[in-house]
């Protein structure tokens, strides 16, 4: 019988990803079969699985923690909010359309059939299955219909780890509160609570652990220490840890953060480039001077390039030419270079046509089917070798892709600006291999480009999470709890 665990948080951020992601990893080194799962995931940071669907960007990095490789049954329901009311909506990788939260609400029946048959594909294949819940389980106003916490848990019949951050205070209440608005079958479903980035004297923190265990009489398996450094692809929000400077001497790279920004994953290695000074900027900011400014993804483009005007980016991108900047237009970035952007079914939001910034002679019209597949290829620039992923509606068509940026083993991607200033591509995960990220920013100004193996980086981000799971959580009760152990459940 498949063992099934499932972490839930006391909020949004509470540490779910990172502990499902070392689960995975410490599970996956003592050679058990163990799989990632969310039922229902809301993020703008998705990835491509290897059964071509888009998923959470989370689940794909708990895939490679365990070692394999990621698939849509690994998050069977994906909404990719577009305004504060909708989202797309996304069963199996597949987009099924737009939807308000009413009709998501009345929809959930035939999301849980979805669910359900992903959970049961994947017990079939692996030893374990380690769930990870969304936000809070207390959300009061959604718990009719919940297919993302409790719900699944009462329904699957597993237990369930409560996690709670206690870098951001509160952490008894949010525990015990979180606890005490459950129902009583779903109280005695929850096995216990890990505490997520202590940083101090543990001797500290051990009467408060005591009272809890105490007054809830539910055992605490650990506190997981902060992880100073850590590099984890994050699941929606931007980074919220600054970056230290890199001095005189690094590669100044901006990228403008807009309303519907995704996959913004894509600049993490920049963002840990020892040669680059790396800065997002907010919308209250002026976009500053640099070497190299970056479009992002976007999951509403039209929406997204009037709210650029508004606040005068506009001006502030022509300027960055002017002055001789290179400028890099990923996915919806590389759509708003061209000169419009139509969408004749409001696919994106209401019908009609945008002016693009007039960069590159193009027109990208959104389309119902969506790109999704995983690419390789190398770039024109450099001959350099690239490998990422797509995930569009827009098909692009002009004269500036006689001039392209990638070459996808025979199947051209994007364009070189005829001044060479300005390169546009569909494809995520740029900046990943070495290679290609050598040649981007010596393309940008960078002098002697020296990247670093990314891909090694979030591996040893993998194993250092499994070894703090080793070192500071009770791994034993872990392992009756999953039945690795005689007399477990």
């Amino acid at each position: 019988m498949t063992k099934t665990l499932m972490i839930q948080g006391t909020t949004s951020d509470a540490g779910k990803s990172t502990l499902v992601t070392g689960l995975c990893r410490w599970l996956a080194r003592r050679h058990v079969r163990v799989a990632p799962f969310k039922p229902q995931n809301m993020a703008l940071n998705s990835a491509v699985s290897i059964d071509g669907g888009e998923i959470g960007r989370a689940q794909a990095v708990q895939a490679y923690a365990a070692r394999l490789a990621p698939h849509s049954d690994m998050n069977p329901v994906l909404l990719k909010p577009n305004t504060d009311i909708g989202a797309q909506v996304i069963i199996h990788g597949k987009s099924v359309g737009n939807m308000d939260a009413s009709d998501y609400h009345r929809y959930k029946r035939v999301a849980w059939t979805a669910v359900q048959q992903s959970y049961e594909r994947l017990a079939a294949q692996y030893d374990v299955i380690i769930v990870e819940g969304a936000g809070s389980p207390a959300e009061i106003n959604l718990r009719d219909r919940d297919i993302a916490n409790m719900g699944f848990a009462e329904a699957v019949d597993c237990p369930v780890l409560l996690i709670a951050d206690i870098d951001r205070g509160g952490v008894f209440a949010h525990l015990t509160g979180t606890l005490a608005l459950l129902s009583a079958s779903e109280q005695a479903r929850v096995a216990g609570f890990v505490i997520n980035r202590f940083r101090g004297d543990i001797a500290l923190l051990q009467p408060g652990l005591d009272w809890l265990e105490q007054r809830t009489d539910k055992p605490v398996f650990g506190a997981l220490p902060y992880l100073h450094g850590l590099h984890i692809e994050a699941e929606d929000a931007l980074p919220h840890e600054s970056v230290p400077s890199k001095g005189a001497g690094a590669l100044r790279v901006v990228v403008p953060v807009t309303p519907h920004i995704s996959n913004h994953t894509d600049f993490d290695p920049l963002r840990l480039h020892l040669q680059v000074d790396f800065r997002f900027v907010a919308p209250d900011e002026i976009i500053p001077p640099a070497d190299l400014m970056i479009l992002a993804g976007s999951k509403s483009v039209r929406a997204d390039l009037e709210w650029l005007r508004a606040r005068g980016w506009d001006a502030a991108i022509h300027r960055h030419l002017r002055y001789g900047g290179r400028l890099i237009g990923i996915c919806g970035g590389f759509q708003m270079l061209g000169r419009a952007i139509r969408d004749p079914l409001g696919l994106e939001s209401e019908a009609g046509t945008s002016p693009g910034l007039g960069f590159l002679d193009m027109e990208t019209s959104l389309e119902p089917d969506k790109q999704l597949r995983n690419v390789q290829g190398r770039l024109v620039l450099g001959d350099a070798p690239v490998t990422g992923y797509e995930i569009h509606t827009g098909i692009s068509k002009g004269a500036a892709l006689a001039h392209p940026a990638l070459d996808l083993e025979g199947r051209m991607d994007g364009a070189v600006s005829a001044d060479g200033q300005i390169i546009g591509t569909y494809v995520h995960g740029l900046f990943d291999g070495a290679p290609a990220c050598d040649a981007l920013l010596a393309w940008a100004g960078l002098v002697d480009a020296q990247t670093a193996d990314y891909i090694a980086t979030k591996d040893a981000a993998f194993e250092r999470l499994a070894d703090a799971v080793e070192a500071h959580v009770d791994t034993a009760s872990l392992e009756r709890l999953l039945g690795l152990t005689e007399g477990g459940q």
